[in-house]
């Protein structure tokens, strides 16, 4: 019965989680945007102490339910060591192996130095959440906007509207590239030996195993019951029950229950063991009287809850007129970071590159980032659109609080990401000597004044007031200069208010 209800309760997490990253809509978000809040590294990273507290204590008294049921790379895994089971002379698949101490710690520690020394893009590509955040968004995210598109163009054609086309495009290639060998990785490791990668490599893994080897409820092996048949180990796909000795390593069992259900002799119980001794150790150190037995799996504990191809994005033109050339990104001092993350350094440092609201962003302005420095955690390029001053999306999908809640058109309105400049060499007006204005037609805060060009009679050339300018981007997006803008958007480190 509780493998049934962990089954149900991960597989809900698992197919919301997903859904998050996947719906264009932001419909989902405001039911469950909750679920990614209360991944473990988005939560230590936005310093929410009571979701820290919840899932130590979770772990406390029921072990890793963490890992199988809400961390979604860890139900991956798991479909994947089912899926490999399912194969003829595979089913007791499993062994015993020794815990490699040296490989999780050492992991466990080159992550929190790379954190600490601002080394995130490197550490944050074997962090459970913003590894499937990134398999979700560059190797799924595309076929599901295939799949809708295909059924807004059969709905379109009975006369219904019930669905709308969206975009599909190649967000960022080192991306998908990364994703790609993640998801290679992963898979090979859970089909050949189940929870590999959990037990390790992930720190998050390793962090709640430390903890877990102190939880209160855990399985226990009745060695008077028990008939030594060692089907329990065999088909642990954490690797973590030595059933020559009868013990369980309570710090790598991920609460999945397997072994209770396949013991057929029922010598393995989930109970509650701190400060009591188990049958266990009963029967092993009635003369020593040491306590040795511990370790948990999970009783239902939660609740309810991207392509393997990719194509670029093709500009719909009409037939007939010339393809434009392609805009280059300019050559920034600071790259614009959005509104509500306070300042460069606070996003970089608390984002965990998951890319949901790169996922979310409905304009296409957000894009991870292909710097090292910053790899994969997004950037604002302008190239594709605006930052709207009345969408804050982004700023209520991020878990991490690397981009804080703004409420609305107002707010986003009083804050500078950045100010636009003029490259005058690069305008329309001074170099072909036609006339425009895009860029102050278009500046939604009235930034953007033309003003008599000094050499060209009767042409007039945009002139910024940067008090007034918020950094939204739309006088770049609007230039028709190319290759590069005339106008473009200087971050700003330190976001101010106007």
């Amino acid at each position: 019965m509780l493998r049934k209800i962990r089954i149900v309760t991960a597989g809900v997490f698992f197919v919301l989680i997903t859904l998050l990253f996947l719906d264009f809509t932001g419909a989902l978000h405001l039911w469950f945007g909750w679920m990614a809040k209360i991944q473990l590294l988005p939560a230590v990273l936005a310093l929410n102490v009571a979701v820290i507290v919840g899932l130590a204590l979770l772990t406390l008294l029921f072990g890793r339910v963490y890992c199988s049921v809400i961390c979604p790379l860890g139900v991956f895994q798991d479909i994947v060591s089912w899926l490999s089971g399912r194969r003829k002379g595979k089913k007791n698949r499993f062994g015993y192996k020794k815990e490699m101490k040296w490989l999780r710690y050492g992991v466990l520690l080159l992550f929190i130095v790379l954190m600490l020394v601002g080394l995130n893009s490197i550490a944050l590509l074997i962090a459970p959440y913003s590894a499937w955040g990134r398999i979700a968004t560059s190797m799924l995210a595309p076929v599901y906007g295939w799949c809708n598109n295909l059924l807004a163009a059969i709905s379109a054609h009975f006369g219904s509207y019930a669905f709308y086309p969206t975009e599909v495009y190649l967000k960022s290639l080192p991306v998908l590239i990364v994703a790609l060998v993640t998801f290679i990785i992963i898979v090979i490791l859970a089909w050949r030996g189940g929870r590999t990668w959990c037990n390790s490599i992930c720190p998050v893994g390793t962090t709640l195993g430390l903890l877990s080897r102190f939880s209160l409820f855990r399985p226990v092996i009745d060695t008077d019951k028990c008939t030594g048949c060692t089907l329990c180990g065999k088909r642990c796909k954490a690797s973590c029950i030595d059933t020559k000795n009868h013990k369980i390593d309570y710090s790598r069992c991920v609460a999945c229950f397997d072994c209770i259900e396949n013991c057929n002799s029922g010598a393995i119980r989930y109970k509650a063991v701190w400060g009591k001794k188990t049958p266990v150790q009963a029967g092993q150190n009635a003369a020593a009287g040491t306590d040795k037995g511990r370790r948990a799996f999970l009783a239902g504990a939660a609740l309810v809850a991207g392509a393997a191809t990719v194509e670029a994005k093709k500009k719909q033109l009409a037939e007939g007129v010339a393809a434009l050339e392609d805009k280059k990104v300019p050559e920034r001092d600071v790259t614009p970071v959005p509104a509500g993350a306070v300042s460069v350094k606070h996003f970089y440092s608390h984002c965990t590159a998951c890319q949901l609201c790169v996922s979310e962003c409905p304009n296409g302005v957000l894009r991870p980032s292909a710097r090292l420095a910053t790899l994969m955690q997004p950037e604002m390029n302008f190239n594709e659109g605006f930052c709207r001053v009345d969408c804050n999306r982004c700023s209520q999908v991020c878990p991490t609080g690397a981009i804080r809640p703004v409420d609305s058109a107002a707010d986003k309105s009083a804050i500078q990401i950045g100010h636009a400049v003029v490259i005058p060499e690069n305008c329309v007006v001074n170099r072909d000597g036609v006339s425009c204005g895009n860029c102050a037609r278009h500046c939604p805060t009235g930034a953007i004044t033309m003003v008599p060009a000094e050499n060209i009679p009767n042409r007039k050339v945009p002139a910024v007031n940067p008090e007034q300018c918020i950094g939204c981007g739309s006088c770049e997006y609007h230039c028709p200069a190319r290759p590069v803008s005339a106008i473009y958007v200087e971050g700003h480190e330190v976001h101010k208010e106007r």
